[in-house]
């Protein structure tokens, strides 16, 4: 009679039904991917890349680091501290790809992302560890990487000769004209919103201009600025990303596995499209929707400042020169880093349902905000010059302005928005 009691109408008995959901709830608790917000855990068009390869990738790495350790020269210390730190990155950036969670993307495959995640988790300590640093020190540690490093470098200024001349505008042509279109194409594919890369394109430059007396490199002309940069180098590095944006989002997402692709020609067509997104989200960030909103919208604006900025400095307290490698590996690394970490940030600052940041955003904050400490700490004594008195009444009534339209906007306007009571709107009827 007891069992006939718990019994339900699917024929399963109480103690049935929660064995299945026990087992259903460790399935998902297994499961690599955080959650089904974003996409499905695998590819289905390429299921072999999705096997576990777990014991072949241990065999590999330990077959390199035997190598590596029977025949590198054991007389060089130098040499075997950077084989060193080269297999511990190894280890650790393999133990990402075989322990981490899966992120927003899973293209070209999820584990390239995890390893992007231990990247970043990399950078991260190592700047923990600059962080407690002397400022002397900092500078000693880069010659570990360069050792032409360690030197003072002068900074250039582009200031000089400040009159619209051909000669002078093609004397300020250099090959940081190239990078601010790169950048501003790259931008462009991780913002995804042509008015906020509009928005952040004129506050940096606004930024450039108060933060000259630090660092003599944003001294620029007005030309400079406002021509070659804004109108030229950022338009193009914008117009050409935003493009790719809108190709991405017009195309039609339908995917085949190869070996349903008869032709060789639709294969490598086929197997070049693995680097490609595996669909697209538009960011719509609306930040006049709600409070939540525009508060996101401020703080994604900071840290996209932040993490344009924190390079300059860096590079002049460390006597990092701007053509430098360790400069561009900063910079492309940062790319691979926003690319999942703003994905996520949207479905957090957009989906009231996503209660918590993903990973790769908590650590590229984590990492942005590091630097920053670094920069603060290793400044005393380098910037002597205060801030000019219009650089500080200008933040003050941006600030003023960002504070006084919040205000307006989130609460005396919903408050003169007030719903017509029922009474009211009948006898307006009448």
């Amino acid at each position: 009679m007891g069992e006939q009691h718990l019994n339900g109408k699917d024929g399963l008995s109480l103690f049935q039904r929660r064995a299945i959901a026990a087992a259903a709830a460790a399935n998902v608790h297994n499961t690599r991917h955080p959650s089904p917000m974003y996409h499905e855990s695998t590819d289905p068009t390429l299921e072999f890349f999705y096997h576990p390869r777990t014991l072949s990738v241990l065999t590999i790495l330990l077959a390199g680091f035997l190598y590596v350790a029977l025949y590198v020269d054991p007389s060089n210390d130098m040499l075997n501290t950077k084989w060193g730190l080269v297999a511990l990155c190894s280890v650790f950036v393999v133990v990402s790809v075989v322990l981490f969670r899966d992120g927003p993307f899973i293209r070209p495959h999820p584990a390239f992302w995890r390893g992007v995640l231990g990247l970043n988790v990399l950078y991260e300590m190592f700047l923990v560890f600059l962080l407690f640093q002397s400022k002397q020190t900092g500078r000693q540690i880069m010659t570990f990487f360069d050792p032409e490093l360690g030197i003072v470098l002068p900074e250039r200024s582009y200031g000089d000769k400040c009159e619209l001349t051909w000669a002078n505008v093609r004397e300020g042509i250099d090959i940081f004209v190239l990078a601010h279109s790169l950048g501003w194409f790259g931008k462009a594919l991780i913002i995804r919103n042509h008015t906020m890369c509009w928005i952040l394109s004129i506050t940096f430059e606004l930024s450039e201009y108060s933060l000259a007396h630090h660092l003599p490199n944003f001294n620029e002309c007005w030309w400079d600025h406002w021509l070659l940069d804004v109108l030229i180098c950022n338009w193009l590095g914008i117009y050409i990303g935003m493009k790719w944006c809108e190709h991405f989002k017009m195309k039609t997402y339908t995917w085949h596995g190869i070996r349903e692709i008869p032709s060789i020609k639709g294969k490598i067509s086929r197997a070049s499209a693995q680097f490609t997104p595996h669909s697209w989200t538009v960011y719509k960030w609306a930040p006049t929707r709600r409070f939540k909103s525009f508060a996101g919208f401020i703080l994604f604006a900071v840290l996209i400042m932040l993490a344009e900025l924190n390079v300059f400095y860096l590079k002049s307290l460390l006597w990092i020169s701007p053509e430098h490698p360790l400069v561009t590996a900063r910079l492309s690394l940062l790319f691979l880093f926003a690319l999942p970490s703003t994905r996520e940030y949207y479905e957090y600052y957009s989906n009231p349902r996503c209660k918590r940041m993903g990973a790769h955003c908590w650590m590229l904050i984590a990492t942005l905000l590091t630097e920053l400490l670094i920069i603060v700490k290793f400044a005393r004594g380098e910037f002597t010059e205060p801030f000019p008195t219009p650089v500080i009444v200008f933040w003050s009534l941006v600030a003023s302005a960002l504070g006084g339209f919040s205000l307006w906007q989130f609460v005396v306007v919903p408050r003169l928005q007030k719903p017509v009571s029922f009474e009211a709107s009948r006898a307006k009827v009448e």
